[in-house]
């Protein structure tokens, strides 16, 4: 779906998308329904996001250290919070961040959110459980919207990312990627193994013809 989006060329389509999505919208799952601002990712239009809401449904989380590393929406943060999780919901978008914030006041949720690129405002903190929606596109990123889609010409979203990830994976927790067929995962993969990862294939899901991944990533 995020290639679908992206590669919308047609005139009145994209102007449909856009009159669709000029305001905040209401999202709902599994009786948490939030606002999302155009200028967030939007959990609506995409699958990643419910493939990842679906994946962590029967988890165990009830006082478990959550974080959501580049939240977007937050609603996984917000499902995770209400199933007992003690959460962390980062991103560098503020008016995601504000956005998040407004709709866990509104549901009565009390989660940890900060503002931060990618680990930089998280250290010294241990988590059980990290879950990554990432940017996957090889293409510069032209405000701050754009990098919830866009990891850089030359990757380098990940590049970051893998070199600050091992810090925090270990055997006792879990750490989570979603990718798709759409993007290169096998440069993924290789900037990710040059920084001591592993990816295991825990989820493999098809929706309307296109190939999902759920990895863990382990060192």
């Amino acid at each position: 779906m995020r290639k679908f989006i992206k590669k919308i060329t047609h005139p009145f389509l994209k102007l449909g998308l856009k009159l669709y999505y000029y305001k905040p919208r209401t999202f709902c799952y599994d009786g948490i329904c939030i606002k999302v601002h155009p200028d967030v990712f939007p959990p609506h239009l995409t699958f990643s996001t419910k493939i990842l809401l679906s994946f962590i449904k029967d988890f165990d989380l009830k006082d478990k250290t959550f974080l959501e590393l580049g939240c977007g929406s937050g609603i996984i943060s917000l499902f995770a919070t209400q199933k007992g999780a003690k959460v962390f919901a980062t991103d560098i978008n503020k008016k995601a961040l504000f956005y998040l914030e407004k709709n866990a006041t509104k549901l009565n949720l009390e989660l940890s959110i900060l503002e931060s690129d990618l680990f930089e405002n998280l250290q010294h903190k241990t988590f059980d459980y990290i879950l990554i929606n990432p940017p996957y596109y090889p293409k510069k990123a032209k405000n701050t919207k754009e990098k919830a889609w866009f990891c850089g010409e030359h990757f380098e979203y990940f590049e970051k990312l893998f070199t600050e990830l091992p810090t925090f994976i270990n055997d006792r927790n879990f750490c989570y990627m979603i990718l798709s067929e759409d993007c290169e995962i096998e440069k993924i993969k290789n900037i990710g193994t040059i920084n001591g990862l592993k990816f295991e294939l825990i989820i493999e899901k098809i929706i309307f013809k296109e190939r999902n991944f759920v990895f863990q990533l382990k060192k």
